[in-house]
């Protein structure tokens, strides 16, 4: 099984990530580590523990970076009060604060055998690769959810949500020698699941608690991105670990917007077909969106 740590700011569509990996049975998951993104530190790393509590795991939580490296945090507004309308929160989380530590360890002690499942903004990561440069060359690879290569930004004209919240932190993790894959919304933006195929997990012990939280979800969408679906923006990130051969691939070379307001968080592509190009990272430009419905449908309901 690969050892993976899933980096998180859970938000609808992390907790479905979660739910896949878990579920899938292919995955040695030696960490869950929280990041403010989506919501607070305190709200996502609640948020965490009620997703893995819903599937009887005993997956460790580490909590990180309340804040961007230079920045105010700025929340999602699709996911509603506590980054995770919908769902029956009763409990508070403690705050270990130790998720960077936790990533350098784990790292160090497995080397080139931990992938890292990064869908909420890059903080912990950078903060990671700073205190502990060496870990760079012993990651064997980072999936990302974020950016926006030839399609309008969901955060501002041309920048999507992770990127955006800590482009300073994507740019060090950009920047790296780490083998990285990126999963923007050009890919994204055409895989979603509408509410009624959740009706698909009726036989599972978890129907009620996904179905409410998507109905939640589905409404904040519609209100804030005028898109009546449920968006499958991490699960797809979470998915290329389970099925890369359903993605279409393209390396590239792409550098972080940090100094315009205008443009914050852009994933500035180098398209030219001229000039000398230092491809940094492989996009996944699309996915085989019904390939990922089956799947997604099959492991949660399984």
């Amino acid at each position: 099984m690969k050892k993976i740590i899933i980096d998180t700011d859970p938000g609808h569509d992390d907790a479905l990530a979660i739910m896949l990996i878990e579920k899938s049975g292919l995955f040695d998951v030696r960490a869950v580590t929280t990041v403010a993104g989506n919501s607070t530190l305190q709200n996502s790393t609640n948020n965490a523990r009620y997703v893995l509590d819903l599937l009887g795991s005993s997956s460790p939580i580490y909590s990180g970076a309340a804040s961007p490296l230079k920045r105010e945090l700025i929340q999602a507004n699709v996911h509603g009060e506590g980054g995770l309308a919908g769902a029956d929160i009763k409990k508070s989380e403690p705050l270990t604060g130790d998720a960077v530590d936790k990533i350098i360890e784990i790292i160090k002690t497995n080397p080139n055998e931990v992938t890292i499942l990064a869908i909420g903004p890059l903080t912990n990561i950078s903060l990671a690769m700073k205190k502990d440069p060496s870990i760079i060359s012993l990651i064997d690879s980072i999936v990302m959810m974020g950016g926006a290569i030839e399609v309008p930004g969901n955060k501002n004209r041309v920048a999507e949500f992770n990127i955006f919240v800590d482009p300073d932190a994507a740019e060090i993790v950009f920047q790296s020698d780490l083998k990285k894959i990126l999963v923007p919304l050009d890919a994204c933006n055409d895989v979603y699941l509408l509410l009624e195929d959740f009706d698909a997990l009726k036989i599972t012990p978890f129907y009620e608690q996904i179905r409410t939280m998507m109905e939640a979800y589905v409404k904040g969408i519609l209100k804030h991105e005028k898109i009546n679906k449920a968006m499958m923006y991490d699960p797809l990130a979470a998915y290329y670990l389970i099925n890369p051969s359903a993605f279409k691939m393209e390396m590239m070379d792409i550098q972080i917007e940090t100094q315009s307001d205008l443009t914050r968080g852009m994933t500035v592509a180098d398209r030219r077909i001229w000039g000398e190009k230092k491809p940094n990272i492989n996009v996944a430009m699309s996915a085989d969106k019904e390939a990922f419905k089956k799947d997604f449908l099959r492991i949660l309901g399984s």
